[in-house]
């Protein structure tokens, strides 16, 4: 009946600091914080360390884990046990900083169904000198432009306005309107996406149809 009467509850218990340890882990710990005499805590702190190792002996012997084992045992102990540290203690106050937050890049391009990928091709182009080479990009980012502005807007639109658009991304120093070139047709843009739409949508079927009349056992 005392047994029964001396039962301990979670409820009843204090939160632990790192439940991935148990509670024996713990009390461990909070034993070892107890300890008046500096030489015993420090063989009590360094018996845990070994047991705390023997969790993931692969891993035991290397001196980063090593120092996250005692920074980890610090931490159990609310930064109350005061022992012989083989690494640097950790303070309370920078384990509980709050990292800076993060910069996300903040881009609102003018036409943003051409993705701020054509803008870091145009910068690209802009640098290069003038010749065969950049003219080719030029048109190839044109084209690309073109596939783009296909694939959310319209099903046809003009050259003139790829021009136009490519013009003002970048700042005037690419002109092709005064070309006089033209580029690939919106048809034959139109034309892959369907096909590849009908590829995608032909394999399921021929799946599905495969199994038909097959004997099932």
């Amino acid at each position: 009946m005392d047994a029964v009467n001396h039962l301990e509850y979670n409820t009843e218990r204090s939160m632990l600091i790192i439940p991935e340890y148990g509670r024996h882990f713990q009390k461990m710990v909070d034993y070892a914080v107890s300890i008046a005499d500096r030489e015993e805590r420090n063989r009590v702190a360094k018996a845990i360390i070994s047991v705390m190792g023997n969790l993931q002996p692969h891993l035991r012997d290397v001196p980063d884990f090593q120092h996250k084992l005692w920074d980890q045992l610090f931490i159990m102990s609310d930064f109350k046990l005061d022992v012989d540290s083989p690494f640097p203690i950790t303070s309370k106050e920078v384990l509980q900083q709050r990292p800076d937050p993060l910069e996300y890049p903040q881009n609102f391009p003018k036409y943003r169904f051409y993705g701020n990928n054509i803008k870091r091709m145009i910068d690209v182009a802009i640098n290069w000198e003038k010749g065969d080479k950049r003219s080719g990009l030029e048109y190839a980012i044109a084209n690309h432009m073109k596939k783009c502005y296909l694939n959310w807007n319209k099903d046809t639109v003009d050259d003139q306005v790829i021009f136009k658009h490519l013009f003002e991304l970048s700042d005037g120093k690419i002109d092709l309107a005064s070309d006089g070139e033209n580029l690939t047709d919106s048809g034959q843009f139109l034309k892959n996406r369907i096909s590849k739409s009908n590829r995608g949508g032909s394999g399921k079927k021929g799946s599905r149809g495969g199994s038909r009349g097959k004997k099932r056992y």
